[in-house]
């Protein structure tokens, strides 16, 4: 009988459901998994053997050179608060682009600077060959 066993009280039998709780089939089931798991355990660490190429990385000591341009409300051109011309700063711009190391270009713009001068100078700044070319903008 599955849950129940039989009482006799006063020569009748009732079946009353059972207090215990049969446990051997819950060992059965974990004794298999764990069979399981020790058989599968040594596949899952296997790993392909691969010769990966080594990098060392060098901390970089000395920190770029940074140039500030900036554009007045008169669309007036300020090479590190120095103003200049759009010829200067084409020569200014070709001769940052030749150095090995690359100064950082900033370029700070007042809110009511027309985008055409900004688009000039950017294009200035590609057309010499300059890769790091940053926005300057202040938090609202």
């Amino acid at each position: 009988m599955i849950g129940t066993k039989k009482i006799s009280v006063n020569q009748q039998k009732y079946a009353v459901p059972m207090s215990e709780i049969n446990t051997t089939p819950l060992v059965d089931v974990m004794l298999v998994l764990l069979v399981i798991f020790i058989i599968t355990a040594p596949l899952l660490t296997h790993a392909v053997k691969i010769d990966l190429p080594k990098a060392s990385s060098k901390l970089l000591v000395a920190k770029p050179e940074v140039i500030s341009i900036s554009i007045n409300q008169s669309e007036q051109i300020f090479w590190n608060e120095q103003m200049l011309d759009k010829a200067t700063l084409q020569e200014k711009l070709q001769k940052v682009a030749r150095k090995k190391e690359q100064a950082e270009i900033h370029l700070r713009a007042d809110k009511e600077t027309r985008y055409q001068v900004l688009a000039e100078i950017m294009a200035f700044a590609q057309n010499a060959g300059i890769t790091k070319l940053g926005f300057i903008s202040e938090p609202q």
